[in-house]
């Protein structure tokens, strides 16, 4: 695995290149998906099958194809490993008692002059879930979605994912059953995003769409919002590592390719203050790549994507992840929780040597859906404030009104709206 030093003359370079690893051709690609939503606009249904025969080389002869019935998700729950079955509800309990701390609440304030403000709390009607099912299978996405906008109080949840030869995991399925699913489509990539944005003859049209997915998908949500509202657009998958002399390689370097598995496209990033750590740990990536199912992916993202940096200090290396911002950060050190203040930017943190990222992703129980690209120095991670909306609640006494309504309508003269100024007005007339 590749190691630079921060001392390096060249090392300006390599960072801006560490910088730009999230940027994709969506330039390139807009001309395609702009195509593909045109065509779910104006053909809804018919576009759809052509799209599946095209991409997931199969025939839908039927509408009521597209939909996945209600009794083979029960079906899959009945028939899975017991152990994985007991595995998928210890997830599912977490997620869900995660995310309903961060319910937040309507309010109303009484002012002494009448008035009431306040702010009423609401979930969107329809939710959009898309799940990921080309390269893998992620039941895990499922629950990361559904469960947040379940504890939100949306009442219907639509749900597409792709199935390559009309095939679907079963563990999927199995996750529909537990978070509840009515309304589940064999429908993947810029299809799925523009039928639950405008709607079709069999798939209804949603206020708000949420998941992961390919360049395809992501350019086909930032084209769509507006229409609806999104969650963010993701990029491949990333994990930053701080680490300190104290870190185990072997931790380090698993912990590394648990990303590098994911996408070719994936980067796994380690800064340390420890030249010996940083050698280490390359040799540990090299021996743990023998050993992965997915070998050539994780090579792949590693030799392209993949870097150890070493740093002077341990607040420089602060300094440099916190402009990585990183989708996932683990602090490696003596004294995580320490730095934990310092740490500005990134999507989820995990602190301590027995914290490794896999933990998030599927049973800790915030959630997997994060900000990547250095997006996460604005956006937050799906929660369940995605699901829901807010409306601002006013009511003024005559009280109130005699008390501002002059200076509202001196406001509105300095903007020349004389109606709005006059509507102020004719309520202070005695």
């Amino acid at each position: 695995m590749k190691i630079i030093n921060t001392t390096d003359s060249n090392f300006k370079e390599e960072f801006e290149n560490i910088q730009a690893r999230a940027k994709t051709d969506i330039k390139g690609v807009s001309a395609i998906v702009t195509n593909i939503i045109d065509e779910i606009v104006e053909n809804g249904n018919s576009a759809i099958k052509e799209h599946i025969l095209k991409f997931d080389k199969w025939e839908v002869k039927q509408d009521s194809d597209l939909e996945i019935s209600i009794d083979d998700m029960k079906k899959a729950y009945e028939s899975i490993d017991e152990k994985l079955r007991k595995s998928l509800h210890i997830a599912y309990d977490r997620i869900k008692s995660y995310h309903e701390k961060q319910l937040p609440k309507s309010w109303i304030d009484f002012e002494k002059n009448g008035s009431i403000l306040g702010q009423k709390v609401s979930a969107v009607d329809r939710a959009g879930l898309y799940i990921p099912g080309g390269k893998a299978a992620y039941p895990s996405s499922l629950l990361m979605n559904a469960i947040p906008a379940i504890v939100a109080g949306v009442e219907e949840i639509v749900v597409c994912t792709p199935t390559p030869n009309d095939e679907i995991n079963e563990l999927l399925l199995a996750a529909c059953h537990i978070c509840g699913i009515k309304k589940a489509f064999k429908v993947g990539g810029a299809s799925a995003i523009a039928a639950m944005a405008y709607g079709t003859e069999t798939i209804p049209k949603v206020d708000v769409i949420t998941g992961p997915g390919n360049i395809f998908v992501a350019t086909a949500k930032k084209l769509v919002f507006g229409e609806v509202n999104i969650d963010m657009i993701a990029g491949p998958s990333e994990i930053g590592i701080l680490s300190d002399a104290s870190a185990n390689p072997r931790f380090l370097a698993i912990d590394l390719l648990s990303q590098a598995e994911h996408d070719e496209m994936a980067s796994s990033i380690m800064i340390t203050t420890c030249d010996k750590v940083a050698e280490l740990t390359s040799i540990e990536v090299d021996r743990f790549l023998e050993e992965l199912s997915r070998k050539d992916i994780a090579k792949k993202s590693i030799d392209e994507r993949g870097v150890i940096i070493v740093a002077s200090s341990m607040e420089e290396a602060i300094k440099y992840m916190n402009e990585i911002a990183p989708e996932h950060l683990e602090i490696m050190t003596n004294n995580a929780f320490e730095l934990l203040p310092k740490i500005k930017h990134a999507g989820a943190i995990f602190l301590g040597k027995n914290t490794p990222e896999p933990i998030g992703d599927y049973i800790a129980g915030p959630n997997h859906t994060l900000p990547t690209g250095s997006t996460a120095k604005f956006y937050s991670p799906l929660n369940v404030e995605n699901f829901l909306k807010k409306s601002s609640i006013i009511s003024f006494s005559q009280e109130a009104i005699d008390e501002l309504g002059e200076a509202c309508a001196l406001l509105a003269d300095t903007e020349g709206l004389t109606a709005h100024a006059k509507s102020v007005r004719v309520r202070l007339e005695k």
